[in-house]
C-alpha cells in the first residue's frame, strides 16, 4: 500500500466522460425554460452543482429550483446514459481495491443519481460506499459531501486523497483538510486548479495509479 489509506474519486470527469448527456440536459432545460444560451460555453458546468451551475442563468431560488427538477428529470432517462469510463478506470479501482486501499465516490451527483449510472458499468463493487450530494441542499457543494464522508466514515485521522477534475474538488479537498489530485484528462483548467497546488497532476488513470500505489 502506499502512502494514502483512502481514496475519495469525483465521477463526472475523473471516473466517467459524461460530458454528452450533462451538456445535452442542460441545453434541454435551458430550452424549456425559454433562456437564451447561444455563444455560453457550456462545458465549464461539467461538474459544479447544478444549483451552481443555474444561479448563471436564473435569478429566483424558484427558477434554479425548477431547472435542477427538470434536469434530474431528464437526465435520469436519457443523459445518464451518455458517458463512458475514461481509459484504466477499472484497472486503477481494481488494483486500488486489492491494495486493500478503502475507496468511496465523493461526487457533486446525488447519491441516488450516481449509483444507477455506476451500476450501469459495473463498477460500483470498487467502492465501499457511493456518495455523492443530498437531492435538497443539505450537502449541497464538494467540501460538504467531503466532510460528510470524513465523519461518516471516521476518516479524520486517516491519510486520505481527494481525486478530481474540477476546482470544486481541490476546494473539497483543501477545505477539509486533505491532499487533492487533479485528473488532467477531464474537464478542469490550469487557471482554476493551480490556487489549489495538488499533489500529482496526473494525465491518466494509470498515472493516477502509479502515484498512489508508489
Amino acid at each position: 500500500m502506499g502512502k494514502y489509506e483512502v481514496i475519495l474519486f469525483d465521477v463526472d470527469g475523473t471516473l466517467l466522460d459524461s460530458a454528452p448527456g450533462i451538456i445535452h440536459t442542460i441545453e434541454e432545460t435551458l430550452q424549456i425554460m425559454g433562456v437564451d444560451y447561444y455563444g455560453a460555453d457550456l462545458r465549464k458546468y461539467l461538474g459544479p452543482p447544478l444549483r451552481k451551475t443555474y444561479a448563471d442563468f436564473f435569478k429566483t431560488e424558484a427558477e434554479i429550483e425548477e431547472a435542477v427538477r427538470l434536469y434530474r428529470k431528464s437526465y435520469a432517462v436519457k443523459g445518464s446514459h451518455e458517458c463512458t469510463p475514461y481509459p484504466g478506470a477499472y484497472e486503477m479501482l481494481s488494483k486500488l481495491k486489492k491494495e486493500g486501499i478503502r475507496v468511496f465516490t465523493a461526487t457533486s451527483k446525488p447519491t441516488q443519481v450516481v449509483e444507477p449510472i455506476l451500476n450501469e458499468h459495473d463498477m460500483t463493487r470498487y467502492f465501499e460506499a457511493v456518495v455523492g450530494a443530498s437531492m435538497d441542499t443539505e450537502r449541497d457543494t464538494k467540501s460538504d459531501v467531503v466532510s460528510y464522508i470524513l465523519r461518516s466514515y471516521g476518516l479524520q485521522n486517516k491519510k486520505v486523497l481527494m481525486v478530481g477534475d474540477r476546482m470544486d474538488d481541490m476546494k473539497g479537498a483543501a477545505d477539509c483538510g486533505i491532499d487533492a489530485a487533479w485528473a488532467v484528462y477531464g474537464y478542469g483548467s490550469v487557471e482554476e486548479i493551480s490556487p489549489y497546488h495538488p499533489v500529482l497532476c496526473a494525465a491518466s488513470c494509470r498515472e493516477l495509479t502509479e502515484y498512489i500505489l508508489k
